[in-house]
Protein backbone atom coordinates (compact mmCIF):
# COMPACT_ATOMS: atom_id res chain seq x y z
CA UNK A 1 0.00 0.00 0.00
CA UNK A 2 1.37 3.41 -0.94
CA UNK A 3 0.24 5.92 1.66
CA UNK A 4 0.65 9.54 0.60
CA UNK A 5 -0.01 12.89 2.17
CA UNK A 6 -3.11 14.79 1.17
CA UNK A 7 -2.51 16.11 -2.36
CA UNK A 8 -4.13 19.48 -1.72
CA UNK A 9 -1.33 20.71 0.57
CA UNK A 10 2.43 20.85 0.36
CA UNK A 11 4.24 19.09 3.23
CA UNK A 12 5.67 22.30 4.69
CA UNK A 13 2.13 23.73 5.04
CA UNK A 14 0.76 20.89 7.16
CA UNK A 15 2.46 21.72 10.48
CA UNK A 16 2.10 25.01 12.34
CA UNK A 17 4.33 26.23 15.19
CA UNK A 18 2.55 24.24 17.90
CA UNK A 19 2.58 21.08 15.77
CA UNK A 20 6.35 21.39 15.38
CA UNK A 21 6.82 21.89 19.10
CA UNK A 22 4.74 18.79 19.77
CA UNK A 23 6.76 16.74 17.28
CA UNK A 24 10.01 17.88 18.91
CA UNK A 25 8.61 17.10 22.37
CA UNK A 26 7.72 13.57 21.26
CA UNK A 27 11.20 13.14 19.81
CA UNK A 28 12.56 13.93 23.28
CA UNK A 29 10.21 11.52 25.05
CA UNK A 30 7.95 9.50 22.80
CA UNK A 31 5.94 8.06 25.70
CA UNK A 32 5.43 11.25 27.70
CA UNK A 33 1.81 11.49 28.80
CA UNK A 34 -0.48 13.97 27.10
CA UNK A 35 -0.85 15.86 30.38
CA UNK A 36 2.92 16.18 30.75
CA UNK A 37 3.29 17.31 27.14
CA UNK A 38 0.53 19.86 27.67
CA UNK A 39 2.15 21.23 30.84
CA UNK A 40 5.53 21.66 29.13
CA UNK A 41 4.03 23.22 26.01
CA UNK A 42 1.76 25.52 28.00
CA UNK A 43 -1.52 24.37 26.43
CA UNK A 44 -4.49 22.28 27.55
CA UNK A 45 -4.53 18.50 27.57
CA UNK A 46 -7.35 18.54 25.02
CA UNK A 47 -5.25 20.64 22.64
CA UNK A 48 -2.35 18.19 22.76
CA UNK A 49 -4.65 15.19 22.29
CA UNK A 50 -6.39 16.83 19.35
CA UNK A 51 -3.11 17.84 17.67
CA UNK A 52 -1.54 14.42 18.16
CA UNK A 53 -4.57 12.54 16.89
CA UNK A 54 -4.67 14.69 13.76
CA UNK A 55 -0.98 14.21 13.01
CA UNK A 56 -1.12 10.48 13.70
CA UNK A 57 -4.49 9.94 12.05
CA UNK A 58 -3.42 11.69 8.85
CA UNK A 59 -0.20 9.60 8.86
CA UNK A 60 2.02 12.63 9.19
CA UNK A 61 3.73 11.38 12.33
CA UNK A 62 4.41 8.13 14.11
CA UNK A 63 6.20 7.36 17.38
CA UNK A 64 8.03 4.04 17.26
CA UNK A 65 9.89 1.97 19.84
CA UNK A 66 12.99 0.17 18.60
CA UNK A 67 15.77 -1.94 20.11
CA UNK A 68 19.19 -0.31 20.21
CA UNK A 69 21.08 -2.89 18.19
CA UNK A 70 24.46 -2.36 19.86
CA UNK A 71 22.96 -3.33 23.23
CA UNK A 72 20.64 -6.24 22.45
CA UNK A 73 22.83 -8.48 20.30
CA UNK A 74 21.49 -7.46 16.90
CA UNK A 75 24.05 -7.18 14.12
CA UNK A 76 23.41 -4.59 11.42
CA UNK A 77 24.75 -4.34 7.90
CA UNK A 78 24.43 -1.50 5.41
CA UNK A 79 23.68 -2.78 1.92
CA UNK A 80 24.10 -0.99 -1.41
CA UNK A 81 22.37 -3.04 -4.10
CA UNK A 82 23.05 -2.17 -7.73
CA UNK A 83 20.11 -2.86 -10.03
CA UNK A 84 19.38 -3.08 -13.73
CA UNK A 85 17.48 -0.09 -15.17
CA UNK A 86 13.87 -0.04 -13.99
CA UNK A 87 14.34 -2.73 -11.36
CA UNK A 88 15.04 -0.62 -8.28
CA UNK A 89 11.41 -0.07 -7.23
CA UNK A 90 10.29 -3.74 -7.28
CA UNK A 91 13.46 -4.78 -5.43
CA UNK A 92 13.02 -2.01 -2.86
CA UNK A 93 9.38 -3.00 -2.34
CA UNK A 94 10.33 -6.64 -1.78
CA UNK A 95 13.00 -5.68 0.74
CA UNK A 96 10.64 -3.32 2.57
CA UNK A 97 8.25 -6.19 3.25
CA UNK A 98 10.92 -8.07 5.19
CA UNK A 99 10.72 -7.49 8.98
CA UNK A 100 14.53 -7.61 9.28
CA UNK A 101 15.04 -4.73 6.84
CA UNK A 102 14.87 -1.03 7.65
CA UNK A 103 15.67 2.27 5.95
CA UNK A 104 15.02 1.14 2.38
CA UNK A 105 15.99 3.93 -0.03
CA UNK A 106 16.37 4.40 -3.76
CA UNK A 107 19.39 6.52 -4.53
CA UNK A 108 22.18 7.22 -6.99
CA UNK A 109 20.09 8.08 -10.04
CA UNK A 110 17.54 5.34 -9.39
CA UNK A 111 19.89 2.44 -10.07
CA UNK A 112 20.77 1.64 -6.45
CA UNK A 113 18.78 0.42 -3.46
CA UNK A 114 20.23 0.98 0.01
CA UNK A 115 18.96 -0.58 3.22
CA UNK A 116 19.92 -1.79 6.68
CA UNK A 117 19.57 -5.50 7.45
CA UNK A 118 19.26 -6.48 11.11
CA UNK A 119 19.79 -10.02 12.36
CA UNK A 120 20.36 -11.89 15.61
CA UNK A 121 22.69 -14.40 13.99
CA UNK A 122 25.22 -14.66 11.17
CA UNK A 123 23.09 -17.39 9.58
CA UNK A 124 20.13 -15.03 9.16
CA UNK A 125 22.33 -12.36 7.60
CA UNK A 126 24.21 -14.75 5.34
CA UNK A 127 21.01 -16.32 4.01
CA UNK A 128 20.07 -12.93 2.58
CA UNK A 129 23.54 -11.88 1.40
CA UNK A 130 24.82 -15.19 0.04
CA UNK A 131 21.66 -16.87 -1.23
CA UNK A 132 18.61 -14.68 -1.78
CA UNK A 133 20.04 -11.41 -3.11
CA UNK A 134 22.62 -12.91 -5.50
CA UNK A 135 19.89 -15.01 -7.12
CA UNK A 136 17.47 -12.10 -7.43
CA UNK A 137 16.81 -11.16 -11.04
CA UNK A 138 18.12 -7.74 -12.09
CA UNK A 139 20.49 -7.42 -9.09
CA UNK A 140 23.88 -6.66 -10.66
CA UNK A 141 25.96 -6.18 -7.54
CA UNK A 142 25.81 -6.00 -3.74
CA UNK A 143 28.11 -4.17 -1.33
CA UNK A 144 27.70 -4.99 2.37
CA UNK A 145 29.27 -3.17 5.29
CA UNK A 146 28.88 -4.32 8.89
CA UNK A 147 27.92 -1.50 11.23
CA UNK A 148 30.34 -1.48 14.16
CA UNK A 149 29.12 1.41 16.26
CA UNK A 150 26.19 3.83 16.05
CA UNK A 151 26.93 7.41 17.06
CA UNK A 152 23.28 8.52 16.97
CA UNK A 153 20.06 6.86 18.10
CA UNK A 154 17.01 9.06 17.63
CA UNK A 155 16.66 10.59 14.22
CA UNK A 156 15.92 14.24 13.88
CA UNK A 157 16.13 15.73 17.36
CA UNK A 158 18.96 18.00 16.27
CA UNK A 159 17.30 19.29 13.10
CA UNK A 160 14.17 19.91 15.14
CA UNK A 161 16.02 22.44 17.30
CA UNK A 162 14.35 25.32 15.44
CA UNK A 163 10.90 24.03 16.44
CA UNK A 164 10.53 26.80 19.00
CA UNK A 165 11.01 24.74 22.19
CA UNK A 166 12.98 26.66 24.80
CA UNK A 167 15.97 25.19 26.60
CA UNK A 168 13.84 24.88 29.72
CA UNK A 169 11.16 22.93 27.85
CA UNK A 170 13.78 20.68 26.27
CA UNK A 171 15.34 19.92 29.66
CA UNK A 172 11.92 19.15 31.11
CA UNK A 173 11.31 16.41 28.53
CA UNK A 174 14.76 15.04 27.72
CA UNK A 175 15.59 11.70 29.32
CA UNK A 176 19.09 11.08 30.69
CA UNK A 177 21.41 9.27 28.32
CA UNK A 178 21.85 5.70 29.60
CA UNK A 179 25.34 4.57 30.48
CA UNK A 180 26.73 1.74 28.34
CA UNK A 181 26.21 -1.49 30.19
CA UNK A 182 26.13 -5.20 29.63
CA UNK A 183 24.26 -6.54 26.63
CA UNK A 184 20.56 -7.08 27.29
CA UNK A 185 18.95 -10.26 26.04
CA UNK A 186 15.39 -9.79 24.88
CA UNK A 187 13.10 -12.72 25.68
CA UNK A 188 9.98 -13.77 23.80
CA UNK A 189 7.75 -11.45 25.84
CA UNK A 190 10.07 -8.52 25.13
CA UNK A 191 10.01 -9.35 21.43
CA UNK A 192 6.21 -9.46 21.42
CA UNK A 193 6.04 -6.10 23.19
CA UNK A 194 8.54 -4.57 20.75
CA UNK A 195 6.55 -5.82 17.79
CA UNK A 196 3.67 -3.66 19.00
CA UNK A 197 5.85 -0.65 19.89
CA UNK A 198 7.50 -0.70 16.47
CA UNK A 199 4.10 -0.03 14.94
CA UNK A 200 2.96 2.48 17.56
CA UNK A 201 5.35 3.53 20.31
CA UNK A 202 2.53 5.12 22.32
CA UNK A 203 0.52 1.91 22.64
CA UNK A 204 -1.03 1.67 26.10
CA UNK A 205 0.07 -0.75 28.79
CA UNK A 206 -3.07 -2.93 28.62
CA UNK A 207 -2.39 -3.80 24.97
CA UNK A 208 1.32 -4.29 25.63
CA UNK A 209 0.46 -6.61 28.50
CA UNK A 210 -1.84 -8.69 26.28
CA UNK A 211 0.85 -8.95 23.60
CA UNK A 212 3.58 -9.93 26.07
CA UNK A 213 1.43 -12.23 28.17
CA UNK A 214 2.42 -10.35 31.32
CA UNK A 215 0.65 -8.15 33.84
CA UNK A 216 0.43 -4.41 33.22
CA UNK A 217 2.65 -3.65 36.21
CA UNK A 218 5.29 -6.11 34.99
CA UNK A 219 5.23 -4.65 31.49
CA UNK A 220 5.50 -1.12 32.86
CA UNK A 221 8.54 -2.02 34.98
CA UNK A 222 10.17 -3.99 32.17
CA UNK A 223 9.70 -1.21 29.63
CA UNK A 224 11.21 1.37 31.98
CA UNK A 225 14.15 -0.95 32.67
CA UNK A 226 14.79 -1.47 28.96
CA UNK A 227 14.69 2.30 28.40
CA UNK A 228 16.92 3.09 31.39
CA UNK A 229 19.56 0.59 30.26
CA UNK A 230 19.47 1.82 26.66
CA UNK A 231 18.20 -1.49 25.28
CA UNK A 232 15.32 0.26 23.52
CA UNK A 233 14.57 3.83 22.52
CA UNK A 234 11.68 5.81 21.11
CA UNK A 235 11.89 7.82 17.93
CA UNK A 236 9.61 9.94 15.77
CA UNK A 237 9.06 9.18 12.11
CA UNK A 238 8.14 12.33 10.21
CA UNK A 239 9.18 13.78 6.89
CA UNK A 240 12.07 16.24 7.23
CA UNK A 241 10.20 18.37 4.69
CA UNK A 242 7.86 19.38 7.51
CA UNK A 243 10.81 21.21 9.03
CA UNK A 244 11.84 22.79 5.74
CA UNK A 245 14.48 20.18 4.88
CA UNK A 246 13.91 19.20 1.25
CA UNK A 247 17.22 17.51 0.32
CA UNK A 248 18.32 14.14 1.69
CA UNK A 249 21.48 12.22 0.89
CA UNK A 250 23.59 9.29 2.02
CA UNK A 251 27.10 9.99 3.25
CA UNK A 252 30.12 7.71 2.93
CA UNK A 253 33.38 8.96 4.44
CA UNK A 254 36.87 7.52 4.73
CA UNK A 255 38.74 8.25 7.95
CA UNK A 256 42.04 6.93 9.29
CA UNK A 257 41.32 4.29 11.97
CA UNK A 258 42.94 6.31 14.75
CA UNK A 259 40.67 9.27 13.88
CA UNK A 260 37.46 7.29 13.50
CA UNK A 261 35.97 7.99 16.94
CA UNK A 262 36.90 11.66 16.80
CA UNK A 263 35.36 12.14 13.35
CA UNK A 264 32.26 10.14 14.22
CA UNK A 265 31.59 12.12 17.38
CA UNK A 266 32.15 15.42 15.56
CA UNK A 267 29.81 14.58 12.67
CA UNK A 268 27.11 13.18 14.95
CA UNK A 269 26.84 16.59 16.62
CA UNK A 270 25.95 18.27 13.32
CA UNK A 271 22.19 18.94 13.01
CA UNK A 272 22.45 17.95 9.33
CA UNK A 273 23.34 14.35 10.35
CA UNK A 274 20.33 12.50 11.83
CA UNK A 275 22.09 9.11 11.71
CA UNK A 276 25.75 8.05 11.61
CA UNK A 277 27.61 4.79 12.19
CA UNK A 278 31.13 3.38 11.98
CA UNK A 279 31.35 0.55 9.46
CA UNK A 280 33.71 -1.96 7.95
CA UNK A 281 35.21 -1.24 4.56
CA UNK A 282 37.10 1.63 3.01
CA UNK A 283 34.29 4.11 3.65
CA UNK A 284 34.28 3.50 7.37
CA UNK A 285 31.68 6.14 8.27
CA UNK A 286 28.19 5.89 6.81
CA UNK A 287 25.28 8.16 7.54
CA UNK A 288 22.36 10.29 6.41
CA UNK A 289 22.31 14.01 5.62
CA UNK A 290 19.30 16.36 5.56
CA UNK A 291 19.50 19.98 4.36
CA UNK A 292 17.11 22.75 3.39
CA UNK A 293 18.10 22.71 -0.28
CA UNK A 294 20.96 21.84 -2.63
CA UNK A 295 22.74 25.09 -1.82
CA UNK A 296 22.66 24.27 1.88
CA UNK A 297 23.99 20.78 1.12
CA UNK A 298 26.87 22.28 -0.85
CA UNK A 299 27.67 24.66 1.98
CA UNK A 300 27.50 21.87 4.53
CA UNK A 301 29.81 19.59 2.56
CA UNK A 302 32.38 22.27 1.71
CA UNK A 303 32.40 24.20 4.95
CA UNK A 304 31.27 21.95 7.81
CA UNK A 305 32.61 18.59 6.66
CA UNK A 306 35.45 20.29 4.78
CA UNK A 307 36.65 21.76 8.07
CA UNK A 308 37.17 18.27 9.52
CA UNK A 309 40.75 17.41 8.62
CA UNK A 310 40.17 13.82 9.76
CA UNK A 311 37.87 13.13 6.77
CA UNK A 312 40.11 11.96 3.92
CA UNK A 313 37.52 11.09 1.27
CA UNK A 314 33.80 11.75 0.98
CA UNK A 315 30.97 10.44 -1.19
CA UNK A 316 27.54 12.09 -1.02
CA UNK A 317 24.75 10.20 -2.83
CA UNK A 318 21.31 11.80 -3.30
CA UNK A 319 18.31 9.89 -1.96
CA UNK A 320 15.51 9.89 -4.52
CA UNK A 321 12.88 8.08 -2.48
CA UNK A 322 12.31 6.47 0.91
CA UNK A 323 10.43 3.21 0.56
CA UNK A 324 10.64 2.23 4.23
CA UNK A 325 11.86 4.19 7.18
CA UNK A 326 13.25 3.23 10.57
CA UNK A 327 10.62 0.80 11.86
CA UNK A 328 12.09 -2.63 12.51
CA UNK A 329 8.82 -4.52 12.47
CA UNK A 330 6.60 -2.29 10.36
CA UNK A 331 4.21 -3.59 7.75
CA UNK A 332 6.50 -2.38 4.98
CA UNK A 333 4.05 0.16 3.57
CA UNK A 334 5.48 3.43 2.29
CA UNK A 335 4.48 5.82 5.03
CA UNK A 336 4.61 9.59 5.01
CA UNK A 337 5.58 10.08 1.37
CA UNK A 338 4.88 13.56 0.00
CA UNK A 339 2.60 14.00 -3.02
CA UNK A 340 4.01 12.82 -6.31
CA UNK A 341 6.42 10.27 -4.80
Amino acid sequence: MNTTLAPQAAPTELLDALDRQLVHALALDGRASFSRLAAVLGVTDQTVVRRYRRLHGERLLRVIGLPFSDRVGISESWLRIQCAPGAAMPIADALARRPDIGWVKIQSGGSEVACVVRSYSADERDALLLQKLPRTQHVTGVTAQSLLHTYTTTTGQQWMDDSGLTEEQTRALARPCPDPGEETRLDAADQAMLAVLARDGRTGYPELARAAGRSESTVRRRLEHLRDTGAIYFDVEILPEHFGLTVQAALFATVAPHNLAEAGEALSRHPEIPWLAAATGTTNLVGSVVCRDRGALYTYVTERIGALRTVQQLEVVPVLRHVKRAGLLTDGSRLFEPPGH
